[in-house]
């Protein structure tokens, strides 16, 4: 039972790697732009939406 056991360990050491990696990779200052944009989409989203509305409301309340 010695393989499975060895096999354990490298699985949870290469998947802490990979988790490292990952944390590295998300606060890499590269990627800050793409993700303050993307963190910004709901927010636009929304806008849009509320100003969709409004020209809605103004058209009678037709729905498209």
């Amino acid at each position: 039972m010695d393989i499975v056991n060895d096999l354990r360990s490298f699985a949870t050491v290469g998947f802490f790697l990979l988790f490292l990696g990952i944390v590295a990779w998300a606060y890499a200052s590269r990627n800050r732009s793409g993700f303050e944009e993307a963190a910004a989409l709901p927010f636009l989203d929304d806008d849009q939406h509320k100003a969709s509305n409004a020209s809605n409301a103004s058209n009678g309340g037709t729905h498209e």
